[in-house]
C-alpha cells in the first residue's frame, strides 16, 4: 500500500515528519475510521518505525483504516527538541489535523505505544473518538493531566503481562476510577512486545469497528 510523506504543523510553529496510508485501490470504498500512531520514547530510541505503531500502520491500513504515524518533536526529521512530555500533546495534535483534513466524520482513534501512549491519553479532542493505549506506563504524564480519565468516550489499555514498568495489576489499581476503561492482558510479554507484537493491531480493529458501530 502507498506510503505517503507528510509535514505536519504544530500550533507552537514546528514541523513534524509523518507518513500517512489510506486504503484505496480496486474493491475498496475508501477508509472507513482514522488512527493517529503514537511512538515511544524518544531519548530511548522510539521513533514512528518502533515495533508497535510499525505494525499498527501495516495492520490497519490493509482492515481498511486510514493511518497516520509521526516523529515526535526533536526526532528523526522533525524540528525541536524533545520537551519531557510537556509540549508533545500538541504533535498529536498536528497529526489528528492532518488525518482529520481526509477523513473527517470518520471513527478516529488514538493508538500510542509506552511514552505516546502516555501522551495520546492527555488529547481529549472532539474529534477523537477513543483511546487505545498500549504498555502505557502512566508517568511520563501526570496522571492529573490525562484527560482522557474523566471522557466518556471508550479506552482500551493493553498491558503487558510482564510489563517492566507497569504491571497489569498496578495499572488496575491506577485506572480503578476512570470512565468507559477497558484493560487487555497480553500473555506472556513485556514492555518492548517482542514476538508478542502480532496481539496489538486485532485489539485496535476490534476498537474501532465498535466505535464505527456506535
Amino acid at each position: 500500500m502507498e506510503t505517503e510523506p507528510l509535514a505536519l504543523h504544530t500550533a507552537d510553529g514546528l514541523t513534524l515528519e509523518a507518513e500517512l496510508r489510506v486504503p484505496s485501490g480496486e474493491g475498496r470504498q475508501g477508509p472507513w475510521a482514522a488512527a493517529v500512531l503514537a511512538h515511544p520514547h524518544p531519548m530511548h530510541g522510539g521513533n514512528m518505525r518502533s515495533i508497535v505503531p510499525g505494525a499498527l500502520f501495516d495492520a490497519l491500513p490493509a482492515a481498511g483504516v486510514a493511518a497516520i504515524r509521526f516523529n515526535f518533536r526533536g526526532v528523526g526529521r522533525s524540528e525541536g527538541e524533545f520537551g519531557e512530555g510537556e509540549p508533545e500533546p500538541l504533535d498529536i495534535l498536528a497529526a489528528i489535523d492532518a488525518v482529520d483534513a481526509i477523513t473527517e466524520g470518520l471513527p478516529l482513534l488514538l493508538a500510542g505505544w509506552s511514552f505516546g501512549a502516555d501522551m495520546s491519553l492527555t488529547v481529549a479532542d472532539e474529534r477523537v473518538s477513543g483511546w487505545c493505549a498500549v504498555a502505557p506506563p502512566l508517568r511520563f504524564a501526570n496522571v492529573e493531566r490525562m484527560a482522557a480519565r474523566h471522557d466518556e468516550r471508550p479506552k482500551l489499555l493493553v498491558i503487558p503481562e510482564n510489563d517492566q514498568y507497569r504491571s497489569p495489576a498496578s495499572a488496575r489499581e491506577v485506572v480503578a476510577g476512570w470512565k468507559n476503561t477497558r484493560l487487555e492482558v497480553v500473555p506472556g510479554a513485556d514492555h518492548f512486545l517482542v514476538g508478542r507484537v502480532d496481539r496489538v493491531p486485532p485489539l485496535a480493529v476490534e476498537l474501532l469497528r465498535g466505535l464505527a458501530s456506535s
